[in-house]
């Protein structure tokens, strides 16, 4: 255990205040809070910054651990984060999750979203839903560049919010305008005051990855040549934030518009149809968030877009399916609906079938 004067002499007083103000933003500033804790340098630091916030303001804390098992190392790392909690007097839980692979989504997506479906359930178990989780500026800036680079549009160069709501869980991240020296001095801080040191994870560095990648060899360069860079995508990321709530307003007065069921689960193709373009796809993204889909890539959407703008020749007598994840984007009594993904049916005899769609007889 750590001695008593750690309690109050420990800590980076801008690391810990930015815990601080993040929670109290909150709508519900809430009593019990978690911290997503991988081991390594950054949630370490935020499980110690949050396990002082926590003992100075009553909150009850908890620590989620999520062994995804695709390293020999991830049981020991496992224990390292137990001996943490130990030492901080934290409970820690733990979960095994199941990393689906081979669906085309490639190692990191695949493990993130193992990662949050075990996060639903970690939640669930400690009676909670409010997660903070260690992504700092550099993550932010690197976030940024990441979506420039595929192609995000305005919306997505916002990079990470500060907070969002996923799965009926609340994800803070207080760390996102500080920068990761300050963090890894703290580690080295602690690691000196504790004997406990972090996890290293090897794929953090291994450049097959895409975010290593660029984190190995286009930050040096961008380091070299402009200092100033992580600040002016962090303004960037803060600027397009404030845009995407300003659409978010639109797209969801226009949704109102679009006469959606009270599950929202379909909406009007004719009032749809009356938007112009740009709003036309605004709203689609929104609905599909809306429903906790992921976003399409452009050249779905535009031939989702493409479908639905041409259902006039095909009458009410016909049936759009166009698949989208684990479900069907359909029209049907000129309602766009949203259907679980089951076995797909044959487009009927003479029926025209669109690229990456079909259209059958009622």
């Amino acid at each position: 255990m750590l001695a008593q004067a750690f309690w109050t002499d420990f800590g980076s007083p801008v690391l810990s205040r930015a815990i601080g103000l993040a929670l109290s933003g909150l709508p519900d500033p809430p009593r019990r809070i978690a911290v997503g804790l991988s081991g390594g340098a950054d949630s370490a630091m935020l499980a110690v910054h949050a396990a002082l916030h926590a003992r100075r303001h009553r909150l009850e804390l908890h620590f989620f651990h999520v062994h995804h098992g695709l390293q020999a190392p991830a049981d020991d790392w496992q224990a390292r984060v137990h001996d943490l909690a130990l030492m901080l007097r934290v409970p820690c839980h733990g979960y095994r999750a199941q990393v689906a692979l081979g669906r085309g989504d490639g190692m990191e997506s695949a493990a993130r979203d193992a990662r949050y479906r075990a996060f639903v359930e970690l939640a669930r178990l400690a009676g909670l839903r409010h997660i903070l989780l260690a992504h700092h500026g550099d993550d932010q800036a690197e976030t940024v560049l990441l979506r420039l680079l595929r192609g995000a549009g305005p919306a997505g160069m916002a990079a990470m919010a500060a907070a969002n709501e996923r799965d009926g869980l609340c994800y803070v991240r207080p760390w996102l305008q500080q920068d990761r020296a300050a963090i890894l001095e703290q580690a080295a801080l602690f690691t000196q005051a504790s004997g406990w040191a972090p996890v290293v994870d090897p794929t953090n560095a291994d450049d097959q990855y895409t975010r290593a990648a660029l984190r190995e060899r286009l930050v040096p360069e961008l380091n070299a040549r402009w200092p100033g860079w992580k600040g002016n995508l962090l303004r960037h990321a803060r600027q397009s934030a404030e845009a995407r709530q300003i659409l978010s307003d639109v797209a969801a007065q226009d949704f109102a518009g679009l006469e959606p069921s009270a599950d929202r689960l379909s909406f009007s193709l004719s009032a749809w149809r009356a938007l112009s373009p740009p709003r036309q796809a605004l709203v689609l993204r929104h609905w599909l968030a809306l429903l906790g889909k992921r976003m399409p890539t452009d050249a779905r959407l535009q031939e989702l877009m493409r479908q639905l703008r041409g259902l006039h020749a095909l009458g009410h007598d016909r049936r759009m399916r166009l698949r989208h994840g684990d479900a069907w984007i359909c029209c049907l009594r000129g309602r766009v609906c949203l259907e679980p993904a089951g076995a797909p049916a044959p487009p009927a005899a003479g029926a025209l079938a669109p690229p990456g769609g079909f259209c059958e007889k009622r």
